[in-house]
């Protein structure tokens, strides 16, 4: 239960943009109230320091002009101090109204450590079905009259009206349990249910966050979903990435996959078939090395080792370049190869003893070229087929990924032991998949890490 005494700072404020680290505050009023009514009030124009941008003029009203004479925060920040730090604070989408206050907060010398509660997020409970929770629509809602929108002041008062309408008519303590040690309810993004949270199992799995349209803005993997989806939410950044990404979220959904490397692996495929704006890392993934081939000037064929190179399509690709030259040398040797047209060796040294001179023109360019076109063509054989057999999402299953001659073939979950020594029935049981080479070099170095689990064929 909360103590008789227990008050709360209603807050709005006023910036120059919206996020914290890069913006000021124009602006505070804070409301102070007891659970039945207003007992204190604080307001004043802020000057931040840096020009209002004109649409930011447009929208509050406030111009350079009209803060030119105000107060710096470093001014006010004591007196603030004191008014916040031994109440709940209350804000409308309070996260965003924390962010900046606790920026310039510890900017001054000050670490602000509240309590907080969000009126969206509490008007959603204890009056659900409302169209839309902003605050002129809520309040417009509920009769209650705005004077000077878009105003600390204004917005501020209407917003402790507002609490006031919660409070009364909060009949299962919404805000009670909101305020207990471990609810998270208000480190959660202002508009996603709770509910999705809640729902989230201590599993594996792949989970999608989406925005107010429906569209999915961000796609992550987790070995525990309920922790690694919290664990967005337990910190406020004031960076615009991290503000922007919190107002976007409205609801998440999940897959569950039984097994780490299945949601790696799933995790990558699905931001490479939605392209989220949230997810950077993974889209610009490439292998950093590929065998390549190249005609010489008189007329050698010439595989090489390199780099990734755009536009150009490697044979085989590699993670590293031990492992792309350890592959070229086996090449060389089943082949007879010439190691210099291989670009190996290059600085003088004897060619190796597989050449039969196709570097000195004692062999034809056309007997060469047939021995590394045979070995092109036998790439494949030297690249294993292979699944990785892990748990299911039940005890009756497991799952599986299937590598079909050094290509990412699919992947599924199997209830049937006999089909493990098929490779034709695998095939038939898993949903294929594109072969990228993010997800090759996920499963490769799996295996290598983890060598019992994988059948080879």
């Amino acid at each position: 239960m909360l103590s008789n005494d227990t008050l709360y700072a209603i807050v709005d404020i006023e910036t120059t943009g919206g996020y914290a680290s890069g913006n000021g505050i124009t602006e505070v009023a804070v409301f102070v109230h007891n659970g039945k009514e207003v007992i204190e009030q604080f307001e004043t124009l802020v000057n931040p320091g840096v020009p209002i941008p004109l649409h930011i003029q447009s929208l509050t009203g406030i111009s350079d002009e009209m803060v030119k004479d105000a107060p710096s925060f470093n001014n006010i920040a004591e007196s603030l101090y004191q008014l916040l730090n031994d109440k709940v604070f209350v804000a409308h989408n309070v996260n965003f109204d924390y962010s900046f206050l606790h920026h310039q907060f510890n900017l001054a010398g000050y670490q602000l450590q509240t309590k907080k509660l969000c009126t969206v997020r509490l008007a959603r409970k204890i009056f659900p079905g409302f169209p839309s929770y902003s605050l002129g629509k809520l309040c417009n809602q509920l009769a209650i009259n705005i004077e000077n929108r878009h105003r600390a002041g204004g917005d501020a008062k209407a917003t402790s009206i507002l609490f006031g309408k919660l409070f009364e008519n909060d009949t299962n303590q919404f805000i009670i349990q909101s305020l207990k040690k471990g609810s998270k309810e208000a480190s959660l993004p202002a508009n996603l249910p709770k509910e999705h949270i809640e729902n989230l199992p201590h599993k594996p799995g792949v989970y999608y966050f989406y925005d107010k349209k429906g569209k999915i803005i961000y796609i992550g993997k987790a070995v525990d979903l309920k922790k690694r989806v919290l664990s967005h939410f337990t910190n406020n950044k004031s960076t615009q990435q991290k503000q922007e990404f919190l107002r976007e979220i409205f609801s998440i959904t999940y897959v569950e996959c039984g097994s780490e490397l299945y949601s790696f692996v799933l995790e990558a495929l699905e931001i490479k078939k939605y392209w989220p704006k949230y997810n950077r890392s993974l889209k610009h993934y490439d292998q950093l090395y590929g065998l390549y081939l190249f005609d010489a000037q008189n007329g050698y064929k010439r595989l090489a080792i390199s780099k990734k190179i755009k536009n150009l399509r490697a044979i085989t690709t590699f993670n590293s370049l031990s492992d792309g030259y350890r592959f070229l040398y086996q090449l060389i040797e089943d082949y007879e190869l010439c190691a210099k047209l291989c670009f190996l060796n290059k600085h003088g040294e004897s060619c190796s003893t597989e050449c039969r001179g196709a570097c000195n023109g004692s062999e034809s360019s056309d007997s060469y070229n047939e021995r590394v076109d045979m070995a092109i063509a036998s790439v494949c054989n030297y690249l294993p087929t292979f699944a990785i057999i892990e748990n299911g999402r039940t005890q009756d299953e497991q799952s599986c990924l299937l590598m079909l001659k050094g290509e990412f073939y699919g992947m599924g979950f199997i209830t049937d032991d006999t089909i493990w020594n098929n490779v034709d029935s695998l095939k038939q049981s898993v949903t294929t998949y594109p072969s990228y080479d993010y997800i090759k070099n996920l499963i490769y170095q799996y295996t290598h890490n983890h060598p019992g689990k994988s059948v080879f064929y």
